[in-house]
């Protein structure tokens, strides 16, 4: 097992079809929370409670004082070096194909054109009764119209972000993009995941059952750490701007 950036530039530079999988660690660097780790989002807040279909129907406006404030922090964001390195690494071919656990749209704020958001995003308001959509502005400003800030769809029933709550069902198509890239890879580089979210954490498994590698760039540990071909626990941004630059030179 290879723990460095020429091991990941080698990898890359001479994968077939390499994907990349990434999750939170991606975007703390941005300065957004992480959910599971240690001192994160999940350890103040109950996520059954606050982020789940259950609350969100029965008590909309408990999740809507969690969700609000969430909405109005990722807007302040921006991308950092690691979601523009992976735009780049798509850019130039290295990379067919971006699968991504996270909401917050730094993916595509960086110039990646169609990551595979398989947990939803905030980038949009929807009702789960009739299914309209409308932007996040519009849904943001219907929120801030009403005395206790739930946003109403013309229907009449309450509306949310698209983000995937628990106990609701995963963007089915999204799901099968990503396993239908998962089952072409050669490679797939795993930031800032820690692989432990079904049915994601499937993907790598589909890659080494298909003879591919796997490399994994995250801080914490991961259940695939052991099989992976390069193992790195450095920061997301500046292992990939290192990995960039040793693609660059050869």
């Amino acid at each position: 097992m290879a723990h460095d950036d020429a091991a990941l530039a080698a990898l890359l530079r001479d994968a077939r079809y390499a994907v990349v999988l990434t999750g939170a660690g991606i975007s703390t660097e941005s300065g957004i929370p992480d959910f599971r780790s240690a001192g994160g989002l999940w350890d103040t807040y109950d996520p059954m409670k606050v982020a789940s279909m259950a609350t969100f129907t029965t008590e909309p406006e408990l999740y809507w004082r969690f969700h609000r404030p969430r909405i109005t922090m990722l807007e302040t964001v921006e991308p950092n070096d690691a979601h523009r390195v992976v735009a780049e690494l798509e850019r130039r071919g290295v990379v067919k194909a971006l699968i991504t656990q996270n909401i917050d749209r730094l993916h595509r704020r960086a110039g990646s054109l169609d990551p595979i958001e398989v947990h939803g995003s905030i980038d949009r308001g929807e009702c789960v009764l009739c299914g309209v959509t409308i932007s996040l502005d519009e849904l943001i400003a219907r929120a801030d119209a009403t005395e206790n800030g739930v946003p109403r769809c013309r229907c009449g029933f309450q509306m949310k972000s698209g983000v995937i709550l628990f106990g609701e069902m995963l963007p089915p198509d999204a799901i099968d993009a990503a396993y239908a890239h998962a089952e072409q890879a050669d490679v797939m580089l795993v930031v800032g995941s820690s692989l432990q979210v079904a049915p994601v954490s499937g993907l790598p498994g589909v890659v080494l059952r298909n003879g591919g590698r796997l490399a994994i760039l995250t801080e914490g540990e991961t259940p695939y750490d052991d099989v992976a071909h390069v193992r790195m626990h450095g920061k997301a941004a500046v292992e990939l701007v290192a990995t960039l630059a040793l693609l660059d030179a050869t």
